[in-house]
């Protein structure tokens, strides 16, 4: 039995692994650098009453209300299931 809370999933997925996650399941690699450019120098300000704060660079995550996210938190999902099928043949 295994029980996955996934409340925060989306904001938790290193870039990394959704990368080794597509060429997993034999995504072709110009899709793959496709996507992975959407993510590369990805920043984030936060605003406030004093004003906006300077880029942070967000290096960890899935971007909030893209319609890729869902698909590629799946894709993620899909291979760390794969390995769990071959890790614990049952």
């Amino acid at each position: 039995m295994c029980f996955l809370d996934l409340e925060k999933a989306f904001e938790r997925v290193p870039r990394e692994e959704i990368i080794l996650a597509m060429r997993k399941l034999g995504v072709e690699k110009k899709l793959v650098l496709s996507v992975m450019s959407m993510y590369t120098g990805a920043k984030a300000v936060i605003t406030s009453v004093y004003g906006n704060s300077r880029g942070l660079e967000v290096t960890v995550g899935m971007h909030q209300s893209s319609p890729l996210s869902p698909l590629l938190f799946v894709i993620v999902m899909e291979a760390i299931c794969r390995e769990l099928r071959v890790a614990l043949p049952w």
